[in-house]
């Protein structure tokens, strides 16, 4: 008779992760990480802080496409976790394969940034660049991929097969106010693939999700399509739109 051997597999607990986030950090000895402002990259900047302190230096994009939200809520990161921050301007819309907006419109954007964050990190010293990629972006169609392994970028979180739940989890447990956030995707995304991104047209959909948000609306976005607007709500959110006073408003 032969024996089997039965192996169970153990779970490892969102605790376990940052365990080993943490031991992962501390291979190196100073780092560059792209800070969005957003759940994951925020996660990873304050655990960056954590392990390497002000040898972790965060670094947050601003361009035409990032919202005027977007940095404000970097500045109150920083400032009430007290991070090695810095702004960098970005110019994409320079880029006329950018600006075109094809299906991987998010390569030319990715590329600029790592490329800027490289010749900082070459410039400080440091050893590599962070950035906030997860475990669920791995196989999912994300063309910005392609331009941080051009880089050599790292990815802490998918090293750890961190997940967006297990983020969220550590973010609330650590009191991070980006742990309900919801995706904040560039201005860009709400042009559909083939309409040129101007500043005017970003401009407009910022204008207009700001409106919204004077109402009362927290998770939805304002797709921009020439000559029309459309407004994507969270099911959540139905009840306050088809209440008949706010309708006509918006």
């Amino acid at each position: 008779m032969v024996a089997h051997a039965v192996i169970k597999s153990v779970r490892m607990t969102p605790e376990d992760k940052e365990q080993n986030l943490h031991e992962f950090l501390r291979r190196y000895s100073s780092a560059v990480v792209a800070f969005s402002g957003g759940v994951d990259s925020s996660y990873l900047a304050y655990a960056s802080n954590q392990v390497l302190g002000e040898a972790a230096r965060a670094v947050t994009a601003l361009s035409p496409s990032v919202s005027e939200l977007q940095e404000k809520l970097v500045r109150d990161f920083v400032s009430a976790f007290k991070l090695n921050h810095c702004f960098v301007d970005t110019s994409e819309m320079e880029n006329p394969e950018y600006t075109a907006n094809p299906t991987n419109r998010c390569y030319f954007c990715k590329s600029e940034l790592f490329s800027r964050l490289d010749k900082l990190r070459a410039e400080w010293g440091i050893d590599v660049i962070f950035d906030g990629s997860n475990a669920d972006d791995v196989g999912d169609y994300r063309p910005g991929r392609k331009a941080a392994d051009e880089e050599q970028v790292v990815s802490p979180l998918i090293e750890v097969g961190m997940t967006k739940e297990d983020i969220r989890l550590l973010s609330k447990k650590w009191e991070l106010p980006t742990w309900d956030l919801p995706a904040m995707p560039c201005l860009s995304s709400r042009l559909p693939y083939g309409v040129e991104v101007t500043p005017e047209k970003l401009r407009q959909v910022e204008s207009a999700e700001q409106y919204l948000r004077t109402l009362g609306l927290e998770q939805f976005r304002v797709r921009h399509h020439e000559e029309l607007a459309r407004i994507e709500i969270a099911s959540s959110e139905m009840a306050k739109v088809l209440d008949l006073k706010l309708f006509e408003q918006i």
